[in-house]
């Protein structure tokens, strides 16, 4: 269901580390401010974004070309904007990477629920330690992590706190 999340020109340009084993679990933790639930969880996702999702190598343009028939300049025509439109300036580049995984963070964490799986997301974390770390190529970026699990009902949950509503984040112009 979460690989189904929108990305510009379908580029998906994502990927997940998923973290489950003790070893690699304490190695996160620590770089996550000494988060226990990374120990708790049943596994922690590493969302990776790749800044360089736009470029020729990825498979996605081959796939591409199959949809639209064959049509090369199309394609051709697709490549040259994503790569202005994403590839124009480093601060793009990132824009690109983290905006699309994280719409495939989210997808992921509906369709978590959707499945009785409970999901928590962590940004307060050690994002160039877990790159090198966990051995990420030099155009992929850490976006977050998500803990996956079930709640333990014999804890109490902080009360959600209050959100802010459509008329207090909406400008109307």
């Amino acid at each position: 269901m979460a690989v189904l999340a929108p990305s510009g020109y379908n580029l998906q340009p994502w990927r997940i580390v998923a973290v489950k084993t003790n070893a690699s679990k304490k190695k996160l933790m620590e770089l996550a401010n000494n988060q226990e639930k990374i120990l708790d969880a049943s596994v922690t996702l590493i969302i990776i974004g790749d800044k360089d999702g736009f470029a020729d190598c990825n498979p996605v343009w081959d796939e591409m070309l199959v949809s639209v028939g064959g049509n090369t300049e199309m394609v051709a025509g697709a490549k040259q904007a994503a790569a202005f439109l994403y590839g124009s300036s480093e601060d793009r580049k990132l824009k690109f990477a983290e905006s699309n995984a994280g719409l495939l963070a989210m997808s992921l964490m509906i369709a978590a629920k959707d499945k009785g799986i409970d999901s928590h997301p962590m940004s307060g974390i050690d994002f160039d330690g877990i790159h090198k770390e966990f051995g990420l190529k030099e155009s992929e970026t850490v976006v977050m992590l998500i803990g996956l699990g079930y709640v333990d009902t014999s804890k109490q949950l902080y009360p959600r706190r209050l959100r802010r509503l459509y008329d207090d984040i909406t400008t109307i112009v």
